[in-house]
């Protein structure tokens, strides 16, 4: 008993609500800083007010993917949560560039990510329930497709309404450009319509099934069921004290080493690690009086037995997505001031610098598109795990040139290497991933594993502006240098990462 094997056009259109997801989240990349800094915000301040982005996933994610695995109802498991993200982030999307402050902004920030993670983290998922093994590469692959299409047309929309259409992209002191805001009212409705396409003409197996399939995958492999026992209070106990101690210890160093002088953000680090610490504490209060472990208690016992693969890959995506975090909050602030020489956001060169920016940002998501379909071609042949390391470096070296570019119309080559990076990063990690994750707890993990992408964007939101401004003397473009080199250790990091799905190892054996 197998899972069907789909075809092109099936993995299409359980795909392709990806690239409305990607269409919103990619306006709020490309435009979110200019909102920002329209609205009054200073260079520094800007990372503490992209924090909303990885806390809302951190917390969002996991809840939604614990969810999802325990939800089964007419409209399926994963498609009711794809329809209930897709429509609260249409409605943030129409807001957000009518925010008439910068704390609003920033609020709708949260409510718009919240929106987007609950729908994204399923659509992960979606393909490790739908698509046998052989087929995740492509499954995943077609994702980063839609991704990068959906980015292509976001990015570059203020850009083609001003230059195409005559769309006014500059507005009064502290007021969103029209341009700016009609690109949210169009990315709103490409959302919702192609999330309600993936929703109407796919399917889903039952968690029946689901069980059944990898059963009968294990009998095929001569694998053995392992049964996990649940964490014990005592182990909880103890990891918690540990946590709870080094939050602790972090906030008072902030604290008597006076680094919280205009680094107040410094106290979300410590913040997050005291609050996991506690939480870990929580749980082992709750398995004193149960071992069966549900809701939050479930998904930490799930955290600390989560598959050694997944560790693995925690540590290069750490450093990618440090470095892509850094790039989506610096990129206008490094260009307008490094290449076209202003941080005055009402002037018309600010504008044409941010809008270029939205281009640059369509070319390296028009490269992931088309690297889609290039990664698997490479990966069998050389597998998947130096496919992922060599685009890794490629982006790292692109960042770094930036630093050597003047020419506006230069930074298109750099943006192609980013454009691989990124590509593989929506695809690669995700098909090693998925071989190595029950079916049972597939969303849980792809929430959990979601960790690895928020938590850097945390310390990056939390520290950037201060290495911005007291190392690099508020020189935005040497950010974007240390970016690189992150994915350069991404790079590297790779080859420690074990792939027992590789289909180029499997075929040498």
């Amino acid at each position: 008993m197998r899972k069907k094997k789909l075809s092109f056009w099936e993995i299409w259109n359980m795909s392709f609500g990806f690239m409305g997801i990607q269409f919103g989240f990619a306006l709020q990349n490309a435009n979110v800083s200019r909102i920002f800094e329209t609205l009054g915000a200073r260079i520094e301040d800007i990372p503490i007010l992209w924090i909303a982005a990885p806390i809302t996933g951190l917390i969002v994610q996991p809840i939604i993917g614990h969810l999802s695995d325990k939800t089964w109802n007419r409209f399926g498991r994963r498609r009711p949560y794809f329809m209930i993200g897709a429509i609260f982030t249409t409605i943030a999307l129409i807001f957000m560039p009518n925010s008439p402050s910068l704390w609003i902004a920033a609020g709708m920030l949260w409510i718009m990510d919240a929106s987007i993670n609950i729908s994204m983290e399923p659509f992960r998922a979606f393909v490790g329930d739908n698509l046998r093994s052989d087929q995740r590469t492509m499954g995943f692959a077609m994702q980063s497709f839609f991704i990068g299409t959906g980015a292509v047309v976001a990015s570059a929309l203020p850009y083609i309404l001003t230059n195409w259409f005559g769309i006014a992209n500059t507005a009064p002191e502290g007021v969103i450009p029209q341009s700016v805001k009609l690109s949210f009212y169009i990315g709103g409705v490409v959302l919702i319509a192609s999330v309600m396409y993936t929703v109407l003409t796919s399917k889903e197996y039952s968690p029946e099934q689901l069980a059944a399939f990898e059963e009968e995958e294990k009998k095929t492999a001569g694998i053995k069921t392992i049964i996990k026992l649940p964490v014990s209070s005592a182990q909880f106990m103890k990891r918690g004290v540990i946590w709870t101690i080094i939050g602790l210890l972090a906030t008072a160093l902030i604290r008597t080493f006076k680094l919280d002088d205009d680094n107040a953000q410094l106290y979300i680090v410590s913040g997050l690690i005291l609050v996991f610490g506690l939480i870990l504490l929580f749980s082992a209060f709750i398995t004193r009086k149960s071992n069966d472990p549900k809701g939050l208690v479930g998904i930490m016992n799930d955290l600390l037995h989560m598959p050694k693969t997944m560790g693995q890959l925690a540590i290069v995506q750490f450093f990618s997505w440090l470095a892509f975090y850094a790039m989506w909050i610096y990129t206008t602030p490094a260009i307008t001031q490094h290449i076209y020489g202003t941080t005055d956001s009402s002037t018309e060169l600010y504008n044409l610098g941010a809008n270029w920016v939205g281009v640059l940002f369509a070319v390296y998501n028009g490269v992931s598109a088309i690297s889609a379909f290039l990664l698997p071609l490479i990966a069998k042949q050389i597998g998947r795990k130096a496919t992922h390391s060599i685009a890794l470096a490629l982006g790292g070296i692109a960042f770094i040139s930036l630093y050597f570019i003047k020419d506006p119309n230069i930074l298109l080559i750099p943006m192609i290497g980013v454009g691989f990076a990124w590509g593989s990063i929506l695809s690669m990690p995700y098909a090693i991933l998925t071989g190595s994750l029950p079916a049972d707890k597939m969303g849980t993990y792809m929430g959990i594993f979601n960790f690895f992408i928020v938590i850097p964007q945390i310390l990056a939101a939390s520290i950037l502006g201060f290495i911005t401004r007291e190392l690099f003397n508020g020189q935005v473009i040497f950010t974007m240098v240390l970016a690189g080199f992150s994915l350069v250790l991404a790079a590297i990091s790779v080859f420690i990462v074990q792939d027992k799905d590789d289909v180029y190892k499997l075929r040498r054996h």
